[in-house]
């Protein structure tokens, strides 16, 4: 299975041991869970887990960037196949312009969920969040929080 996964919801699971993310740990852990990222997203990963509000010192970032790179499935979108979700084809991926985010932060994530054909983007972002409907009709993306039962019960059906 397939997910992207906002920001927030790494932090959930590789910082603060969440237990909305344990699931979604074990299935990553487990190698039953493909977690597609780019660089950009990376980078704002770094840039969060160094503010100061969350206080974490340099051994901490250091784990933290560890497991994200573990986890981390760098893909490079503008040489994804839209049609077969794998790298290595020459087709330029156009923004989502028919799914844009209210807040342009946040369209990376739609953008790499799209072309990665990620089933889900696990997020708690709002202006994320309220594109779900449109997500799943016009795209088949299921945009949802790391709490949905829909998000827990695929979890689930990947440790079987």
């Amino acid at each position: 299975m397939k997910a992207v996964l906002d920001t927030n919801v790494w932090l959930d699971w590789l910082v603060f041991d969440d237990p909305s993310a344990q699931e979604l740990g074990r299935a990553a852990e487990a190698g039953s869970l493909l977690l597609p990222a780019t660089v950009e997203t990376r980078e704002e990963w770094l840039d969060v887990i160094a503010r100061p509000r969350f206080r974490l010192d340099d051994a901490a970032r250091a784990v933290a960037i560890r497991r994200f790179d573990l986890h981390a499935s760098i893909v490079d979108i503008e040489t994804v196949d839209r049609r077969s979700g794998a790298a290595g084809g020459s087709a330029t991926v156009a923004p989502a312009a028919s799914l844009a985010c209210r807040d342009p932060d946040d369209q990376k994530f739609i953008e790499l969920a799209l072309a990665t054909s990620s089933p889900f983007l696990v997020t708690r972002d709002r202006d994320l969040l309220r594109l779900a409907r449109s997500a799943r009709n016009r795209h088949g993306l299921r945009i949802l929080a790391p709490e949905a039962a829909d998000w827990r019960d695929a979890l689930l059906r990947t440790r079987r």
